[in-house]
């Protein structure tokens, strides 16, 4: 909560991860990708606002669902959280809720934990959903889980796939990928756990997941975005990507 407050270049290292990491390319790499959403502090408060609970602005765990019929009316803007088991998936949701301790969101130690998508009401601004992870135990279900909401959700604004930063793509992400871009879901990578990663490690698979995006992707957002839930690193940035992304932004903050 005291991270806005910092001097400005302490305050841009923790928010801007990607533009950390810039310092160190070679000569002439493009860095167009690092700068597409590069939000003013008045936005970053404005969508730390939306983040912190009030007395006319609750931040609750609505319901599980493990069918789109079971899910909440879709009356709000919807963002939702996919990824591998073990990619950090609820430690970042609980990251970007960390300002409404109550809210409970689980973490376990133990990969494919969350087993049904998972919706959390902020306000009466958006949903965020927690989506079952795929790859090594995923719910037996999943394909068929994720795929009817993925077609069916029609308020659903944005997905973020989450890609562990250490280990960078893996053959169930290109998976992923594949059903986003069959479906036209727009999306935007997440790269989770970038405090694990050592600068040269981190900066080679930003490059190269950078160049699978502009090369092989339609619906993904050119840019990435790098989060540790440990360092909180980027999760200010990620908080006001999706403001944003639900509307709750008007288009000169975001600039």
């Amino acid at each position: 909560s005291q991270v806005l407050r910092l001097e400005q270049s302490r305050r841009a290292a923790l928010m801007f991860p990607l533009q950390r990491l810039e310092r160190h390319l070679a000569p002439g790499t493009d860095t167009a990708p690092f700068h597409l959403f590069e939000p003013g502090l008045a936005a970053l408060q404005r969508a730390e606002a939306l983040f912190r609970p009030g007395r006319a602005h609750a931040i609750d765990y609505v319901s599980s669902a493990v069918r789109t019929d079971h899910a909440p009316p879709p009356a709000l803007p919807e963002v939702c959280f996919i990824g591998r088991s073990n990619v950090g998936k609820s430690s970042l949701i609980r990251a970007l809720f960390s300002l409404a301790p109550e809210v409970e969101v689980r973490v376990s130690k133990t990969p494919g934990h969350t087993k049904k998508m998972n919706f959390f009401k902020v306000g009466k601004y958006f949903i965020l959903v927690d989506m079952p992870g795929y790859g090594y135990r995923a719910p037996q279900d999943f394909v068929e889980m994720v795929e009817a909401y993925l077609q069916e959700r029609r308020n659903l604004k944005r997905t973020f796939l989450l890609v562990d930063g250490v280990v960078g793509l893996q053959k169930t992400d290109h998976i992923a990928i594949e059903m986003l871009e069959e479906f036209g879901i727009p999306y935007v990578m997440v790269l989770t756990k970038i405090d694990r990663a050592g600068r040269g490690l981190l900066l080679k698979n930003v490059l190269g997941i950078q160049e699978f995006v502009k090369e092989n992707t339609q619906g993904c957002f050119p840019q990435l975005f790098l989060v540790s839930s440990v360092e909180f690193s980027g999760i200010h940035l990620l908080r006001c990507f999706v403001a944003h992304v639900t509307g709750n932004l008007s288009a000169v903050e975001a600039s």
